[in-house]
């Protein structure tokens, strides 16, 4: 069992996903979404599971503008160990963003590999 299946109390939920704020967070409000379902790969989920996920993406979007006010969010989602995957369960990464939090944000996500950042 995963550290995911194994946690019992979540900030939101549906039928299918919960989130949760990330134990490490990169930035304030930093949120994990999670389904409910053991999974190790995104493209393995159903189409349920996948809106299901990103209705809670959604939900906490509002409640992050609203409680964090952030200028900005990255989503991302680590699918293969090659692409940075530690926990083999899939969960999608909200994470707010906010002015001034980086020298030079420009690039975005392509930040996980830092010389294709610039383009």
């Amino acid at each position: 069992m995963c550290a995911f299946c194994e946690l019992t109390s979540w900030e939101i939920d549906n039928e299918l996903a919960f989130a949760i704020y990330d134990k490490y967070p990169v930035s304030d409000g930093h949120v994990l979404i999670i389904p409910k379902r053991h999974t190790a790969d995104y493209f393995d989920l159903t189409k349920e599971e996948q809106e299901a996920m990103h209705a809670l993406m959604g939900d906490m979007r509002e409640r992050l503008l609203t409680e964090r006010e952030p200028d900005g969010f990255n989503v991302g989602i680590n699918c293969g160990a090659a692409a940075g995957q530690t926990i083999f369960h899939v969960h999608m990464h909200l994470i707010p963003r906010y002015s001034g939090d980086m020298t030079h944000p420009e690039g975005g996500v392509r930040g996980v590999i830092p010389e294709k950042q610039k383009y």
